[in-house]
């Protein structure tokens, strides 16, 4: 819950009743669950399994879209670097879909062990590892085919547009917001 946030939410309690407003009228007032630190786990891991359901179907859009792109009547004609980017792109998409789908997999081998705030933690980096990636692959996506609808200038412009807009959106948007509040999630 962000501070300029009113009202605390079920189960959120102030920190400081009386803290309400700085100079600029944004409230101030601090606010923390009342949660222990297992049950602040299971929170963030379902938290960060809601945001990779999101970013795998993103995902296996993608890597479908790729892979019937090699079974196209117009696929032999693409040049060195079209087939460059194209199996770069590939394996890029397949390396996002391994790390959005290995926080599954890791909590898979160690449900029951008393390691999910361990979970979590190596979770949430698959996950950004995750996005780094899937910038890159999306990037390439879009260089390619505007490279071979529109040419190799127009692809390239494309591609960093691409780049821009996804590193602006999912690495500097969230810096620029980010409210130190104290707390860890």
């Amino acid at each position: 819950m962000g501070e300029n946030h009113p009202h605390p939410a079920d189960g959120e309690t102030p920190t400081d009743p009386t803290d309400r407003a700085d100079r600029t009228g944004k409230s101030t007032q601090r606010i923390e669950r009342n949660e222990t630190s297992l049950e602040r786990a299971d929170r963030n891991f379902a938290e960060l399994l809601q945001e990779l359901r999101v970013t795998q179907t993103g995902v296996q859009i993608l890597f479908a879209f790729l892979l019937t792109l090699a079974f196209t009547p117009r696929f032999p004609s693409l040049d060195l670097v079209q087939r460059t980017t194209y199996v770069s792109t590939l394996l890029l998409a397949v390396a996002a879909a391994a790390l959005f789908t290995a926080p599954a997999a890791l909590h898979r081998a160690l449900f029951q062990r008393r390691a999910k705030p361990q979970i979590v933690m190596a979770s949430s980096r698959l996950a950004a590892a995750g996005m780094a990636v899937l910038v890159l692959a999306l990037t390439g996506s879009v260089l390619l085919v505007v490279d071979v609808a529109a040419g190799r200038t127009a692809g390239i412009i494309a591609a960093a547009g691409t780049f821009v807009i996804c590193v602006g959106l999912w690495g500097v948007l969230p810096r620029l917001i980010r409210i130190d509040n104290g707390d860890d999630g």
